[in-house]
């Protein structure tokens, strides 16, 4: 007979703090409790605390401030406001970054989309489409998929109203935090509709990101796909 599978005690405080990020024990922005007050709630060592901590910061969950404490990540704080956007100037300069809203409307999950956000082929989602301008020059041209129930409060006067991030939005309006995602990258050419809103010509390359967005406890809860043009900018990504 195999013996029990037990998880590190460190990632079980993981699964703890978490858990309590879903509750919205903690909201983004806010700090949580010292490690000293968690490993006395947890009625664990203060070490243990502090590894389900570095997890959980290594991940963007949580950040540490020298001096002032761990706090619960927002989309809301500089640097972290459009780290799923990767598209840069090649000569490296800041740009300024405009949303214009094509349409927002109720659909029904293909049943490749249903598959990656967890939802049965055939239920409503809500769908949006918008133009991303760099310094006023259409850049990407992005398609989105929400599950509807989850993100009812989400209409076209809403994203007009808020005019920015729709990661920010999800999470100041709806209460949903978006803290990581996957991404798949392939090179293609503009059809009809993508060359017409960019501006472009037929089969134009364009850099295609498609992207699934997770928020706590590895739930999908985004579609996304981007359809970006590179001519003066590329896609940039850290590694560590």
């Amino acid at each position: 007979m195999n013996a029990p599978n037990f998880s590190p005690l460190y990632q079980q405080i993981k699964t703890l703090i978490t858990q309590s990020l879903v509750a919205n024990e903690w909201r983004p922005g806010e700090a949580i409790p010292s490690e000293v007050e968690l490993a006395t709630r947890f009625n664990v060592s203060q070490g243990t605390v502090r590894k389900a901590i570095d997890e959980l910061a290594t991940e963007n969950i949580l950040v540490r401030r020298q001096g002032k404490g761990t706090f619960v990540a927002t989309h809301e704080a500089e640097g972290i406001k459009l780290r799923f956007l990767r598209l840069v100037a090649a000569d490296g300069t800041k740009e300024l970054l405009n949303n214009r809203l094509l349409s927002c409307e109720r659909g029904k999950a293909s049943s490749r989309v249903a598959r990656l956000l967890n939802v049965k082929t055939g239920s409503v989602v809500i769908e949006v489409k918008r133009l991303l301008l760099f310094s006023n020059k259409p850049l990407i041209l992005d398609h989105i998929v929400l599950p509807a129930t989850p993100f009812k409060g989400v209409t076209a006067e809403r994203i007009e109203a808020f005019n920015g991030s729709m990661y920010r939005m999800y999470e100041t309006q709806l209460g949903i935090r978006m803290v990581r995602a996957d991404e798949r990258l392939t090179a293609i050419g503009a059809d009809g509709e993508v060359a017409n809103q960019l501006g472009l010509a037929l089969g134009t390359p364009l850099l295609s990101i498609e992207r699934v967005s997770y928020t706590y406890g590895d739930k999908p809860m985004e579609w996304r796909l981007g359809l970006c043009l590179t001519d003066n900018h590329h896609y940039m990504n850290e590694l560590e």
